[in-house]
This record gives C-alpha cells, structure tokens and sequence, in this order.
C-alpha cells in the first residue's frame, strides 16, 4: 500500500473514531436525560398527589374521581330542536343571568361555603387553587365549593343537578355530556342549596331552570356551546 493510501486511511479511522466517540457521547445524554426526566415526573406526581390529598382529603365526603362520559350508563334524549341560547331557555323556562365577578383571589386555606358567594350556584369569586377534573362525578364526590368554583375560571361548564334527582333524569344529563363527548365539562349533584332543579355555570354566566322536562336539554346544549372556554383563564 502507498504511503498516500495509508494515510488516506489513517485519517478514515481517525474519523470513523471520532464519529463513534460523538455518538457514544450523545447517547450517554440521552440516557441522562431521559433518567433525569422519569425522576422529574415521579416528584412532579408525588407532589401532586400530596396537594391533593391536602385539598380532598379521605374524608372529605368523595374521592373526588370523576367517571368519563364515554362510558357513563347514557339513556337516549330528544334530538335538538332549537339552537338560539335566547330561546331555548325562554321555551324551557329557565333563567340567564351574567352576575358581576366577585373575585378570583386564591385562598388555600379556606372552606368555600355557599354563603361566600352572592349567586347561588356560584358564577365567580375567591376560591382552591386546586380544581376537579372533567367528567362525571356521584353525587358526595364534589364537597370543596371553592374547587368547582375555580373550575368556571378555567371555561368550564358546570352542569349541576338539586339533590334527589330521579336516576334517569341524571342518565339524560350524562348523555347531554357524552354529545359534547365531555369536552370541559363538568356534571356533578349540587352542593349549594340552589332553588333550581337544574342549572350550568360558568364564568360570570348562569343558567338555572325550575324544573326539568325535554325542553332543558336545548337549553344546556345552547349555553355549553354558547360559554365553553371563555373563563379568563385557559387550560388544556
């Protein structure tokens, strides 16, 4: 072999080396990266968990889990007659309303009661800074007042039920949820005392309806549409 073709080998090895050397650097990064990462996410969840458990508690009256709509027990409900916010609730006979903001001040201390809220169910106001997920939840799974509160902040749609509701009716409300296919909402049992028999919530905005026949279910599908996401506040 030529001393040029041994050099030119030479510096194909020096190259091939250096390649290596790179690769195996990168690689070493990626594994530390990846480790810091897991242990990242592992201290991220315990931290959660432990939040949460302050905020909830066992004992609390609920784990506070909610039930996704998808595979909540639905029951067939009228298809949509009317699709004007305005109407619909005129023809179900329930009433809008846009209360003044009370406040969005974090308290995390505190007990949330109804009588910390001028509107019943609460629009607005102090409250958690920890709020429930979407879904559907039973009833005694939403007792902190100030974590369904903060969710209205966040676009929610709060659909809420007066104790003592008939187990179908409460199947419909779950099969309003399901069309939406739950997108920011929320269904739980009132925990406030509200006079309606059923209501939806969002931020500054209510819908509250004396009673529940066919026509409340064109009122709750106008108003989600109407008022989903538009809280202050954002989140996925």
């Amino acid at each position: 072999m030529s001393s040029r073709q041994q050099e030119k080998e030479r510096r194909r090895q020096e190259r091939l080396a250096a390649e290596q050397a790179a690769a195996s650097a990168a690689s070493r990064r990626r594994r530390m990266q990846f480790a810091f990462g897991g242990l990242l996410a592992i201290l991220l969840v315990a931290g959660l968990a432990v939040v949460l458990g302050v905020a909830g508690g066992d004992d609390s009256g609920g784990d506070g889990k909610p039930v996704d709509p998808d595979s909540a027990n639905t029951v067939p409900i009228p298809e949509q007659q009317i699709g004007d916010l305005q109407e619909a609730a005129k023809a179900a006979g329930c009433k809008l309303a846009s209360p003044p903001i009370e406040g969005a001040t974090h308290e995390p201390d505190k007990d949330f009661k109804a009588s910390d809220y001028k509107t019943n169910p609460p629009t607005s106001g102090n409250h958690n800074p920890i709020w429930y997920e979407d879904g559907i939840y039973a009833p005694g799974d939403t007792p902190e007042l100030g974590m369904l509160v903060h969710t209205l902040e966040h676009g929610r749609i709060n659909v809420q039920y007066k104790p003592g509701t008939p187990e179908r009716t409460v199947s419909q409300l779950e099969s309003v949820l399901a069309e939406f296919e739950g997108y920011h909402m929320l269904l739980y049992e009132n925990t406030t005392g509200m006079k309606a028999q059923v209501a939806a919530t969002t931020w500054g905005q209510s819908l509250t309806c004396p009673k529940m026949d066919d026509k409340v279910f064109d009122a709750l599908r106008t108003f989600t549409r109407e008022y989903v996401d538009t809280g202050p506040e954002q989140v996925p």
